[in-house]
Parts: C-alpha cells; sequence; structure tokens
C-alpha cells in the first residue's frame, strides 16, 4: 500500500485474517500470502511483482531511470528477506537467550545496509535520494514493525548504524508510510505478538502499550 500511496492511485483494500483466511482469498493468492492486487479481472501476488508493475504503468516511475541503478536497487529489494529476518528473529525470539543470539547475528546483515547506503552516492534522506522508491517501500514495513517492538525491548541495535538510523527515521516520518497500516495496527501487533508468545510479549500489560 506504500507505493499505492506513494504514486497517489485510487484504491479498495480489504484486510484478511490470516489466522482464518477465507476461501476466496486461498483461491487467488497460490501462496496464502498477502498483499494480492486485483487489476480488473486479473490477480498479482507478491511484493515486488506488485510493486513492478505499478511503477511500469503509473507515473512517476519510482525506480532510478539508470539501467545500473536500477539494477542495484533490484538487488538490494532482493535482500530484503535476508534483513527482514535478522530483525524480526530479534523481536519474536522465544527467550532472553534467543533475543542474545539474534542480535549477535544481525550486526552482518546491518553493516551490510549501512554500507550500501554509505555507497549510495547521494545525501538521502531516501535510498536513492530525495524521492521515495521502490526499495523504500519494501523494507519500511520492517523497520516499522522492529522500532515498534524495541519501543519496549530497548535494544537499540540500529543506533549502532547512523545511516541505517537516519534511512529508516526518514521512512517512519513518511505519512505515506506510517499510513499504510490500518488503524488498529498497534493493537493488532502486539495482539500477535502474545498469540506468538515470545519474549517481547512480556513487556506488554495491556494493547494500550503501544501507544506510551
Amino acid at each position: 500500500m506504500i507505493l499505492l500511496r506513494a504514486k497517489e492511485i485510487e484504491f479498495d483494500v480489504t484486510y484478511i485474517n490470516l489466522l482464518d483466511k477465507p476461501d476466496w482469498f486461498l483461491e487467488i493468492s497460490p501462496h496464502g500470502k498477502v498483499p494480492v492486487l486485483k487489476v480488473g479481472d486479473e490477480i498479482l501476488f507478491e511484493s515486488n511483482a506488485i510493486a513492478e508493475y505499478l511503477d511500469e504503468v503509473v507515473q512517476p516511475r519510482l525506480h532510478p531511470k539508470d539501467p545500473l541503478s536500477r539494477a542495484k536497487n533490484r538487488a538490494w529489494t532482493d535482500f530484503v528477506p535476508t534483513f527482514a529476518s535478522a530483525l524480526t528473529s530479534i523481536h519474536y525470539s522465544k527467550t532472553r537467550e534467543e533475543m542474545e543470539e539474534a542480535l549477535a547475528n544481525a550486526p552482518e546483515k546491518l553493516a551490510k545496509i549501512e554500507a550500501a547506503l554509505a555507497g549510495r552516492g547521494n545525501e538521502g534522506p531516501y535510498f536513492n535520494g530525495p524521492n521515495i522508491a521502490l526499495v523504500d517501500a519494501a523494507y519500511a514495513p520492517f523497520f516499522q514493525r522492529h522500532l515498534f517492538v524495541d519501543k519496549v525491548l530497548k535494544n537499540k541495535i540500529i543506533d549502532g548504524y547512523p545511516l541505517t538510523k537516519a534511512w529508516a527515521k526518514t521512512l517512519l516520518s513518511d505519512e505515506r508510510v506510517t499510513g499504510a497500516v490500518p488503524d488498529n495496527f498497534a493493537e493488532e501487533f502486539i495482539a500477535g505478538i502474545k498469540r506468538r508468545g515470545v519474549y517481547a510479549a512480556g513487556f506488554y500489560e495491556d494493547a494500550t502499550a503501544a501507544t506510551e
């Protein structure tokens, strides 16, 4: 939804309960995952495929015009699952010991992002410069969730990577990012943490803790 908002595309959204996925959704989503985009009678699935399609059919283009820069952006977008795993392993750890291990493993991935930001050849604040791009939209949700939980865990591991921290701050200051989640995001995310029974769940007494 970040890209839809960035391109000012009119759209309707249907939220799916991933704990009780309706049959109609499973019929159109081969992996049973969100997001899914319906364009007329056609269905697209997988975030990167949806983003690439939208960028090709709706101006302005948010991928770099230069082919080499565009390829580099795609490469770093492909790194998202590896990067996201490093962060989610922290806030979804079952025990403090697991969290400490995840914290020890995360710097390798964070250092790669820090180096990419250092070598991008622009002043930012987004990955490619002054304007949001597809690669920004790909990383933003994972920064959003990690930093949300880190408000209570207080590991502040991103603080050791100033360029990454600044990038995350830019993304989470952008209404196109923050407005892409439902109004009850905080409550639902905390409820999910509690259902998982992870270490972080113990830091939330109730759903209102997210706003404190």
